[in-house]
């Protein structure tokens, strides 16, 4: 009888604290967070990456544990993820984005952000025309397709197993981590508010600079400005932990990137611009026009620094030039309507600042022509630069010759 009544204590007390009784509250958290981070490198690298985008190619072994992991851990299809994530980019900021705060709100997207994943999950039609190329082996359709929750229970179990009562709270923060960090930060936080190097054509910002916590979705704008790229961080302060990780699986032979961002160099001042100058300002069109927005920024702050060295004291007229130099650089269907009357005033203020802005819609319009050939293209680049350096403007002279420096 003291056997037996021994032996149920013992087992009522591993149920109570599991099988690591002795850890602390610190090593709850240490392995919380380490499971929750493996899970979110197999969301960025395996579903983001490398299924929605083909940035990069991954051997069987790092693919198959990733599809056991997110099983274990999310319950979430691949095919359902990767056609839902294509068609946010193929219908981004419309009325058909799945979960776009600009067409539904910010407050549906941070509040029902799992409810619309679930419903356009649902569409079959989605799933059809964006669910391409995913996986569907024995595997894929015998058991991560079909027992979704059964990978999560699982996960129920071993934290139950290892911490006793405590891991129901471990489990909860697994089950809860990707809904929070992909439908709260990402597709809320991620169009809503940051900053952004781009000016892609969508909303899309880059939350912080330092994608650790998320494993460098946080760089949501340069995600969205160059999709196909399997490396997130562009500018020399940003941080891209998943790349690291996709760095040092390529080194093991386990994986092989297709694509990265294309990176503008610049080489010797050629007399004119030529084909190859033109191809790679078409290629890097966007790093162009972020430091065209820089120039534009600084152009702005020279008009400031001129008003005050002159000794004005308008408050109204420092403010309109403190909102251009904010909302200048924007594209203009990024400007808010309510601010468009008071930067005309400043535009038409400036002849400065009208040549910069009309000089760069000249620029852009020679990557958006698709109705002209290379040789034209080549003329307008050419014709471009002349009418730069001949501004007088000395932005816009020192940015025609960037242009010509340009290569791949």
């Amino acid at each position: 009888m003291t056997d037996f009544a021994a032996l149920w204590f013992y087992l009522v007390d591993a149920a109570a604290h599991g099988l690591w009784r002795s850890a602390s509250v610190w090593t709850w958290v240490a392995y919380t967070l380490a499971l929750t981070h493996v899970t979110i490198a197999a969301v960025t690298i395996f579903l983001h990456r490398s299924q929605a985008h083909r940035a990069l190619d991954l051997h069987p072994l790092p693919a198959h544990f990733f599809r056991f992991w997110l099983w274990l851990t999310t319950g979430m299809v691949t095919r359902e993820w990767v056609a839902i994530h294509r068609k946010h980019h193929a219908r981004c900021e419309t009325t058909d984005d799945p979960h776009s705060p600009v067409s539904k709100g910010i407050r549906t997207v941070l509040s029902r952000g799992s409810e619309l994943y679930r419903e356009e999950a649902r569409n079959a039609e989605t799933l059809s025309k964006y669910g391409r190329n995913t996986p569907d082996d024995w595997l894929e359709r015998h058991v991560y397709a079909r027992y979704t929750w059964q990978g999560v229970g699982l996960m129920l179990v071993i934290d139950l197993v290892l911490f006793g009562v405590i891991g129901l709270t471990v489990w909860a923060v697994q089950m809860l981590w990707i809904p929070v960090c992909a439908a709260g930060i990402i597709n809320g936080i991620g169009h809503y508010k940051g900053y952004r190097s781009f000016e892609s054509a969508d909303a899309s910002t880059n939350v912080v600079p330092w994608g650790i916590v998320i494993g460098g979705e946080e760089l949501h704008n340069n995600h969205h400005t160059y999709p196909t790229s399997a490396k997130l961080s562009v500018k020399p302060f940003e941080f891209d932990i998943a790349w690291g990780y996709i760095r040092a699986l390529e080194l093991l032979g386990l994986a092989r990137v297709r694509k990265t961002v294309p990176q503008l160099r610049r080489g010797p001042t050629k007399p004119v611009a030529d084909a190859k100058t033109l191809e790679a300002v078409i290629a890097n069109r966007y790093e162009v026009m972020a430091r065209y927005a820089s120039a534009l920024r600084q152009a702005c702050a020279a008009e400031l620094r001129s008003l005050k060295i002159q000794g004005v004291r308008n408050a109204a007229r420092l403010n309109e030039l403190r909102l251009a130099r904010r909302w200048l650089p924007r594209d203009a269907q990024k400007i808010p309507p309510e601010l468009r009357a008071c930067l005309d005033q400043v535009v038409a203020a400036s002849p400065h600042l009208a040549k910069l802005l009309s000089m760069r819609e000249e620029l852009c319009q020679i990557w958006t022509r698709t109705n002209a050939s290379a040789e034209q293209l080549v003329a307008e680049l050419q014709a471009w630069c002349r009418k730069a350096e001949a501004s007088g403007i000395v932005a816009l002279e020192n940015f025609s010759l960037t242009l010509r420096a340009a290569r791949m």
